[in-house]
């Protein structure tokens, strides 16, 4: 008995964007995660100590989080949801690439903020005098508090808006829609 080899199986509709949709889905939930908690915890929790202690502590973290597995769950987000949104497309699963193509665009607008308003908002509470002067510190907090934390807020409801989007594209992406 003769058996005649078969060509390898093509990826099926649910297989063929699975790893980069997992994989955006995952990045975009941790980011959300990240800005959600600064949000409720970390910002508040910065608000009820002194000028100094919350100026040397946003110095710390802004210094901390410039690391690699940061920067793999920021940019990896956009990379991972992209291409699953141009994997989705060439399988011609159009609804769940249109979803996955909106978390990109949300996404996009995150990754913009952070460029535009709370990288350059870092900076300057870095470059700030080191002397410790009170004035000098409360003029430091007082420049970063309000535009920071509202352009967190907007990064939070961006990223958790792009985190369903990619539930929805996670839904759809076996249907022939």
């Amino acid at each position: 008995m003769t058996t005649e080899p078969t060509a390898p199986a093509q990826p099926g509709p649910r297989e063929g964007a699975g790893p980069a949709l997992y994989a955006a889905t995952i990045a975009m939930g941790l980011s959300a995660g990240l800005y959600f908690a600064f949000d409720v915890s970390v910002m508040p929790g910065l608000d009820r100590g002194d000028d100094h202690t919350y100026v040397l502590a946003m110095r710390n973290i802004n210094e901390a989080i410039e690391n690699g597995l940061f920067g793999l769950v920021f940019f990896g987000a956009f990379l991972a949801t992209g291409l699953a949104a141009g994997q989705l497309r060439l399988l011609g699963r159009r609804a769940a690439a249109r979803w996955a193509w909106a978390a990109l665009a949300l996404y996009g607008g995150v990754v913009a903020l952070t460029t535009v308003v709370n990288v350059p908002l870092n900076r300057r509470l870095a470059a700030g005098g080191p002397s410790g002067a009170a004035g000098e510190l409360a003029a430091l907090r007082g420049a970063f508090t309000r535009p920071w934390t509202r352009a967190n807020a907007v990064r939070t409801l961006a990223c958790t808006a792009a985190l369903a989007c990619l539930g929805r594209a996670l839904t759809l992406r076996g249907r022939a829609v």
